[in-house]
């Protein structure tokens, strides 16, 4: 028998912030969303997590299915849930981040609900969707503490 609460309950998400050392600096994998909200807007890849997936297989299926990247280092950043931060309603976002090793190839492709895929320098990001330029703040704060960028 399914459990009913009486609480409601937040829609689940992930989001990736893959980087990689670039000719002219940082360079951030972002997304085109194909489909509504923010439809034709640059994204980070990410999407819904499905019924009986770890919070990582999700973010693994979604950045291979809206990019074809996989078989990346993801570590969680941190978790995203303010309101208003989605129109479809009260979704918590939980990030993860990959440091991607240079001189590497690291080829992307747009899938599934992407409309394209593409590096983008840190410094040159278009206008974002959602919160993230948010969380590429907290992404960039997370690299710098490392020593990975300053």
């Amino acid at each position: 028998m399914p459990y009913s609460y009486a609480y409601p309950r937040p829609m689940l998400t992930v989001d990736v912030t893959a980087a990689r050392a670039g000719n002219e600096g940082p360079e951030v994998l972002l997304i085109q969303r194909g489909h509504p909200p923010f439809e034709g807007c640059w994204a980070l890849p990410g999407g819904f997590v499905e019924e009986g997936e770890t919070l990582e297989q999700a973010a693994r299926r979604e950045l291979e299915e809206e990019t074809g990247l996989r078989g990346i280092p993801l570590e969680q950043l941190a978790t995203f849930g303010n309101p208003g931060r989605d129109p479809r309603g009260w979704t918590v976002s939980v990030v993860f981040w990959s440091w991607l090793e240079p001189n590497t190839a690291h080829t992307v492709a747009a899938g599934d609900d992407a409309a394209a895929a593409r590096w983008w320098a840190l410094d040159g990001l278009p206008p974002l969707a959602f919160d993230h330029v948010e969380i590429l703040a907290a992404f960039v704060t997370r690299l710098n503490r490392e020593g990975t960028i300053v």
